[in-house]
């Protein structure tokens, strides 16, 4: 059965080990000797192992003894501070927000604009995960992109924000497209696509011919196709935020969009609510239904 652990055992560890001394520790405690050894011995026993080894020189501390005491130190020290941090939360007005791990650097700086004077507290996760702890209350909104690709809790509101189409990332000294439908057949393609629909386009480039290949990341597959000088599909938004101006961006050669969703409980925070439009313009960019860029 696992053993629990008070503050007082904690205070009482960090301070043993601290002075050295069972009876020093005891006067500071404002308890005497034999009170806080009788403690100190019933908590070896509930851990099933000695934390001192206590002589009439003092009390020298095991390897589990330090370590217990390493780590005593540092949850009362959270312990001290958390009355300041309680007041500054209450006083300092603050968002908790959480994305993918793939639009992270994106949702976040543009948050980190649009929200300043605010306190931001960023959470990375998967969709599901992240929509999940928005349904428990333990995150304030969550941008993703599967909103209208999964069943959502009862209760939760979604915000469409946009979509961006996917494009055709060409980098530098690729071996240019031949005409036609068949343009990419034979030919590798990465593909990243940040929500649940990379089967239908790995399906729609294998009908086309090529060779699609996923990508860890968006920003991994878009330095591996710079490196390997092959094409690659990915989101506007994520071209343009990796951006490399060597790149030439084209439609995908299958179509799609990624669609961004806020989703909040009812009703929605009220300071992002006010520079949602900003923050959403500075996410998605500028509209970009027919890429082509040189």
């Amino acid at each position: 059965m696992r053993s629990s652990l008070t503050a007082e055992d904690l205070v009482l560890v960090e301070a043993v080990s601290r002075h050295g001394s069972v009876g020093a520790a005891a006067k500071e405690l404002l308890t005497t000797q034999p009170s806080a050894s009788r403690r100190l011995a019933a908590l070896e026993r509930r851990l099933g192992t000695r934390l001192f080894e206590r002589d009439t020189t003092g009390a020298r501390p095991t390897p589990a003894g330090r370590e217990l005491a390493r780590q005593a130190a540092r949850l009362l020290a959270d312990l001290d501070a958390l009355p300041a941090q309680i007041a500054a939360a209450t006083q300092a007005p603050s968002v908790s927000l959480g994305t993918i791990q793939a639009l992270a650097p994106i949702v976040f700086t543009a948050a980190q604009i649009e929200l300043a004077g605010v306190t931001l507290q960023t959470e990375i996760d998967h969709g599901p995960t992240l929509i999940g702890r928005v349904h428990q209350g333990l995150l304030d909104a969550a941008i993703v992109t599967i909103a209208d690709q999964a069943v959502l809790p009862q209760g939760l509101q979604t915000t469409g924000l946009g979509a961006s189409p996917l494009v055709l990332v060409l980098p530098a000294d690729t071996t240019p497209l031949a005409a036609g439908r068949k343009a990419l057949a034979g030919r590798e393609v990465l593909y990243s696509s940040i929500d649940l629909t990379g089967k239908h386009l790995h399906a729609g480039l294998s009908g086309l011919g090529a060779l699609p290949q996923p990508g860890p990341t968006i920003e991994a597959t878009l330095r591996i196709a710079r490196h390997r000088k092959v094409p690659a599909v990915v989101p506007d938004l994520a071209a343009r935020w990796w951006d490399d101006p060597t790149d030439r961006l084209l439609p995908s050669p299958v179509p799609g969009k990624v669609k961004l969703s806020l989703v909040t409980r009812p009703p929605q925070p009220s300071r992002l609510a006010q520079v949602l439009p900003a923050l959403t313009a500075r996410i998605l960019g500028a509209p970009q239904d027919s890429p082509d860029r040189p």
